[in-house]
């Protein structure tokens, strides 16, 4: 149960890009209309659609961790992962993910990474946690799951934050023609 927490981080981060995509999908359309041959005005409604899709499946993978919901968590991970890693090896100019509506924020070969970690721990719930809800998951941990909940929340955030403000300063970077060294 080890993964537990990094499980919880991976159905919230679903919850809140999902989320953020349904409510503004432009920026993930701009993205996808890069790679995918369709215009902006017919991606937009497919990446609300999806994001939509892409939010129930984290909440309720939250709410009813089990084999089912934890797998469609980790399948929805690895899609991510592969779209990501065909653009990038592509060398694609895929400008934005648009992960949480956020503009110019480039997805990344960390992208790729995180998101790996992210359905490996909800491959291990899937096998590992009988169909349950959440309540009684965090029962079973100390304190009544208190510090697993909080770690996954935390967990969360700082994976927001390598997704969304990492991805911004090497976007300035790049626009700057900063390389690793420092030098212009």
């Amino acid at each position: 149960m080890a993964m537990t927490g990094i499980y919880l981080a991976a159905c919230l981060l679903l919850v809140a890009a999902g989320a953020a995509k349904t409510w503004r999908p432009a920026d993930t359309a701009r993205g996808l209309a890069e790679t995918v041959p369709l215009p902006v005005a017919v991606l937009r409604p497919l990446v609300r659609t999806g994001a939509a899709i892409e939010a129930v499946i984290g909440a309720v993978a939250l709410v009813r961790p089990g084999p089912i919901t934890a797998g469609l968590v980790a399948l929805s991970y690895v899609a991510f992962s592969g779209f990501v890693t065909v653009v990038l090896v592509r060398g694609g100019p895929l400008a934005s993910c648009g992960c949480f509506s956020r503009p110019d924020t480039p997805a990344t070969r960390l992208h790729v990474v995180i998101n790996l970690v992210l359905a490996a721990s909800a491959g291990v719930v899937a096998f590992q946690v009988p169909a349950s809800s959440l309540g009684s998951l965090l029962s079973h941990q100390p304190w009544h799951g208190v510090p697993l909940a909080l770690l996954g929340g935390l967990c969360a955030y700082l994976t927001y934050l390598a997704l969304s403000s990492l991805a911004e300063v090497g976007a300035i970077r790049m626009r700057l023609g900063i390389t690793r060294g420092g030098e212009a």
